[in-house]
């Protein structure tokens, strides 16, 4: 595997301006496709494969197009607004709604707006049509740009309701806080560049391949929302991760040239020393990210899925950026990515200032002297290392026992967004919820006397039943009956979701409705119900599949057991830690006010398994790094405890520069993000920097100064039947000490 990388850097130095060439040209090819990524992207995939809320979904679309709600306008007139400006209000809407396909105001409907509208301040204007939710999502959209939302128009100010047109703010606020992020997420990543390399050059190089990596990407996802779901997160997803790995995955793999030439070795076998050991990490550990981001696979959700593949697709895309297009600029920059010019004679300047006795024998082997005494200062008093450190990550994870989750997507906008206040407007109007539950009965032939008799006394059960403010008239189709309850609670509370569970485990089998036919309940409070029974109950695959495959990936390249056992378990700690941040702030509300933060009173459903998946996986990718660097060291000279020192003091500088770029880069995302994107930044930058600091740097040497010789024990009998990567790079590579 190293001969093949070592084969690949000569290529990549003799052919890089054709190298180059290929990748600015597909950089060319990429950007009008990525500047149209978030046309096709959806609120959509949230339904659950054969839950009860998909059943009645899927009957709404095929059977009560006409009758079901999906989009309505609440126009709310001001006081002083005259007759002639409210009739002007609704003719509005209607010439707005007449432009759009397969959604349509009835003139009936519009009538009685303008009739409403005259003697109220307030009325709501039920829009019709046959496509699904999800499918409304684009009309809404349109919609959304046409009307402008929030803003008065002769008096009166047109708000949009309903579950597509919360989505379709939402594909509305992710393109600006995308926008935004990515604005100030480079610049901070090109200032710590700066002072990692002391050089424009060196600089510039993560950073470039940074942007490549996202705009191919950026393409990539165009094309997937034309085959599949694709959720309005992915893009910040693949942002948020895309800017930190292919920059972190770049910095690996540049330091370790610089630290060849600083060695005195050619450019040429520089770049084929740095390619064939931190190139072939870059790669494993890219393939470790991949693996746990696969695991969110392991839950039929298209939403989580759709997130899960445009992050795999950017981790995929880094790696083949870092190890082709990094070594061919770095083959035609030479050694202008070495310190050097303003940049490199002001970082000497505070070198020579305060590391004057660092000793020049120090600086060509690139090893620090504060991290080698650091390193020998936690090995001296190992338990103590683990015992502090381990209870100050537990403390941090204990409020992960109270942790709750929820999918309030309304929440996320907020407090004066044109979106919740026209929602809110909604729910008053109709004295609950903006969204109906919904229940269809099946029958097995068309609906007769016995039946509707049966449907009129499950109409009385739903009037009675606790939670619900009205009952509209039954809506009959062939062999399907759908009656639509509105629930006194706002439709996302935990009010309406216990109706749901009410219905669905009392009132309905106890009907007489029941034993005549299958009756599902549905409607976006039960479909957001069953996405947090699905996830929940997927968890346990996620973390199996997760854990097992990279204690796989860790097994076969470090050549023992115990090293990928201690990683696993050490990444559980840091994750646990950050999880229980979380619930500090965005469910017990200790920070609201601060930093935009709001209580969401639980942490987003479908965050906890992207986390969990993210963190995991980039931790991973800062053991890989520092673990192939100390057995680099180990195969040399076979001592355990000096391989530690000299992997950790070569390789730490690094690494806190790497998880510094990816934690600053996730709390951009903290800073400019809805609540959701917030939890999902924060979790990360907290997991990360953590798991660089506290576990890097004190857990892992304090563990493997305790473990010895074990750390590398690996029975012979496995051993022969795995494949041999050589991921070291020593001179020599005696058999390590047997244990």
């Amino acid at each position: 595997m190293r001969d093949a990388m070592s084969s690949l850097a000569g290529f990549l130095g003799r052919r890089r301006r054709w190298v180059v060439a290929a990748w600015v040209l597909i950089v060319l090819v990429a950007l009008p496709f990525a500047s149209k990524q978030t046309d096709h992207l959806t609120g959509g995939g949230f339904d659950v494969p054969g839950s009860q809320s998909m059943k009645v979904s899927e009957s709404l679309q095929n059977d009560f197009g006409d009758q079901a709600d999906g989009i309505a306008v609440v126009l709310k007139a001001a006081p002083g607004a005259s007759a002639a400006e409210r009739d002007a209000a609704v003719a509005r809407v209607q010439k707005e709604v007449a432009t759009l396909n397969d959604v349509v105001l009835p003139p009936s409907v519009a009538r009685g707006a303008r009739r409403q509208l005259q003697g109220a301040d307030v009325v709501l204007v039920p829009l019709r049509s046959d496509l699904s939710s999800d499918e409304l999502i684009d009309p809404a959209a349109t919609l959304r740009e046409d009307l402008e939302p929030g803003s008065a128009d002769a008096g009166v100010t047109p708000y949009l309701v309903g579950q597509p047109t919360i989505w379709a703010g939402m594909q509305e606020i992710s393109k600006e806080d995308l926008a935004k992020a990515e604005g100030t997420g480079f610049p901070i990543v090109a200032i710590i560049l700066l002072v990692v390399f002391g050089s424009l050059a060196a600089a510039a190089l993560p950073l470039a391949l940074g942007f490549v990596s996202v705009l191919v990407t950026g393409a990539l996802i165009y094309f997937f929302s034309l085959q599949m779901e694709t959720s309005v997160f992915v893009t910040n997803m693949a942002s948020m991760i895309g800017i930190g790995v292919a920059v972190d995955y770049s910095l690996f793999i540049l330091a370790r040239y610089r630290e060849e030439r600083e060695a005195g070795r050619g450019k040429a076998e520089a770049r084929s020393r740095s390619l064939s050991t931190s190139g072939l990490a870059v790669t494993f550990s890219g393939l470790a990210v991949i693996i746990s981001l696969a695991g969110l696979w392991m839950v039929d959700y298209q939403a989580l899925r759709s997130m899960a593949l445009g992050a795999m697709t950017v981790v995929a895309v880094s790696i083949l950026t870092a190890t082709t297009l990094l070594p061919a600029l770095i083959a035609m920059l030479g050694d202008r990515v070495l310190p050097g010019g303003i940049v490199g004679r002001v970082e000497g300047f505070f070198q020579r200032r305060f590391y004057r006795r660092r000793t020049a024998a120090e600086h060509a082997s690139g090893k620090n002297r504060f991290w080698r005494a650091w390193t020998e200062r936690v090995m001296a008093r190992p338990w103590t290392a683990i015992a502090g450190v381990s209870a100050v990550l537990l403390v941090l994870a204990s409020p992960l026992l109270s942790l709750e989750t929820g999918t309030e997507a309304l929440s996320q906008f907020p407090k004066d967004s044109d979106v919740r206040v026209g929602n809110e407007l909604a729910s008053a109007e109709l004295g609950g919820g903006t969204d109906p539950v919904q229940v269809v009965a099946s029958f097995d032939a068309p609906v007769g006397a016995a039946d509707k008799a049966a449907v009129a006394g499950f109409v009385r059960d739903l009037e009675g039943a606790a939670g619900v403010s009205a009952v509209g008239r039954p809506a009959y189709a062939g062999d399907a009956v759908l009656v639509q309850a509105t629930p006194s609670a706002p439709s996302e509370s935990d009010a309406a979701v216990a109706l749901v569970d009410r219905l669905r485990d009392g009132v309905v089998p106890a009907s007489a409705l029941a034993q005549r036919a299958e009756v599902d309940v549905g409607g976006e409070t039960a479909r957001s119900h069953d996405v947090r029974d699905q996830i929940g109950g997927s968890m346990w695959k996620i973390v199996l599949f997760v854990l097992s495959l990279s204690f796989l990936v860790l097994m076969v390249m470090l050549r023992s057991l115990i090293l990928p056992l201690k990683a696993v378990l050490m990444n559980l700690l840091s994750i646990g830690a950050a999880f229980g941040v979380l619930v500090a702030i965005f469910q017990w509300g200790w920070f609201d006010g601060f930093l935009g933060f709001e209580s969401q009173g639980a942490l987003d459903t479908i965050n906890i398994p992207l986390i969990f998946a993210i963190v995991f996986g980039l931790s991973m990718d800062y053991e890989v790094f520092l673990m192939s660097r100390i057995r680099e060291r180990f195969m040399v000279h076979g001592d355990n405890e000096r391989a530690v020192a000299e992997g950790l003091s070569t390789s730490a500088r690094t690494i806190s520069s790497a998880a510094l770029i990816m934690s600053s880069v996730f709390a951009v995302f903290v800073l400019t993000g809805v609540p959701s994107i917030k939890e999902l930044g924060l979790g990360s930058a907290v997991a990360i920097a953590l798991d660089a600091t506290l576990v890097r740097l004190i857990l892992v040497p304090a563990a493997m100064k305790l473990l010895g010789n074990w750390n590398w024990w690996m029975p012979g009998w496995l051993d022969r039947l795995l494949p041999d990567l050589s991921f070291e790079g020593g001179e020599s590579e005696p058999e390590p000490a047997k244990a």
